[in-house]
């Protein structure tokens, strides 16, 4: 019986100013039998290392043997941020694009982060759907983004499987904050505009493996190559919530120490006006304000960092839509 190949490539993504090579592995796993290309990333935020652990397990469990098509992988896609255990690139290396997930397709002329982008785009430009698997803070659901009013994104969200799919607007669409931020050059987002179907999984939980999550990860990519024809077997059918992010999350108005609401937990659905928390001056005990939900949904982010700054994000409630 015919089978598939692996094979593996360390390739230059960018060079340092003193000649060292910037590298990362390519993997490439080849079906016996002709189908899509699925590309599938992790750590493009080097703390965020459960997609990494995702594709070192999936690498393990996917059937060489039953694949159809191609399916490459990059488990670390920035190692620069990955040696760091950071979000971001030292400004010193990239003070122009510290974040390489806002300067998508990339340039192989411009600043480290670009060229770093632009080679993975080779890539990614010739795959017909596309994985960029995240883990947000450990205090946040799993689920999945995709562009709104993409349906071949949001049938590959519902494929990878969370019990919480959030759609993003874009361009038009989408509020003044997402073009400030420079949300426009996310991976997702370039990627939908060259009419590749991409999703953004976020697994939660950063700096650890948590054994939840990534088995999360893995059987979704799993799902997902189910989902393209890559491997045989129908998807199961979940429970899904599917609602829209949004960018306005409630953030702290002055700095303290912060109580989270102790009868709250992800995962909930809370009210307009709920009481996620309370804010406290840690000298005098006075408490400072009550930050509340400004809508009802889906509360998906609930933050246990005790210690917070006027701006930080304390929770975060997704708008609930019909299917």
């Amino acid at each position: 019986m015919t089978t598939g190949t692996h094979t593996s490539e360390e390739v230059t993504l960018a060079r340092l100013p003193s000649g060292m090579a910037v590298t990362t592995t390519i993997h490439r796993y080849r079906g016996a039998e002709d189908g899509p290309t699925c590309y599938v990333q992790g750590a493009q935020h080097g703390r965020e290392i459960n997609g990494t652990e995702a594709l070192r397990r999936f690498h393990d469990r996917l059937p060489l043997e039953e694949l159809s098509g191609t399916v490459i992988t990059v488990p670390v896609a920035n190692p620069l941020t990955f040696d760091r255990v950071s979000y971001t690139t030292p400004e010193v290396l990239d003070s122009v694009n510290p974040n390489m997930n806002r300067i998508w397709p990339g340039d192989a002329e411009g600043s480290l982060h670009q060229r770093m982008a632009a080679r993975l785009w080779a890539e990614i430009s010739q795959a017909d759907a596309v994985v960029d698997l995240h883990t947000g803070s450990p205090d946040m659901l799993p689920h999945v983004v995709y562009q709104e009013g993409d349906e071949d994104a949001r049938q590959l969200a519902e494929a990878f499987g969370t019990g919480l799919l959030l759609s993003e607007q874009a361009d038009d669409d989408a509020k003044e904050e997402w073009h400030q931020r420079g949300f426009a050059g996310k991976l997702r987002v370039v990627a939908a505009e060259e009419g590749i179907p991409a999703i953004t999984p976020e697994l939660a939980h950063n700096k650890q493996i948590v054994e939840a999550v990534v088995e999360i990860g893995v059987d979704g990519l799993l799902d997902v190559c189910r989902h393209l024809g890559m491997l045989p077997g129908d998807v199961p059918e979940r429970e899904q919530t599917v609602a829209r992010n949004h960018l306005g999350q409630v953030s702290a108005t002055d700095s303290g120490l912060f109580r989270p609401e102790p009868t709250l937990e992800v995962g909930q659905f809370v009210s307009e006006g709920t009481t996620v928390g309370t804010v406290y001056d840690p000298t005098t005990y006075e408490p400072l304000y009550e930050a509340s939900a400004d809508r009802s949904g889906l509360l998906y982010v609930l933050t246990q960092e005790a210690t917070v700054v006027a701006g930080d994000q304390l929770a975060s409630v997704a708008l609930v839509r019909n299917r």
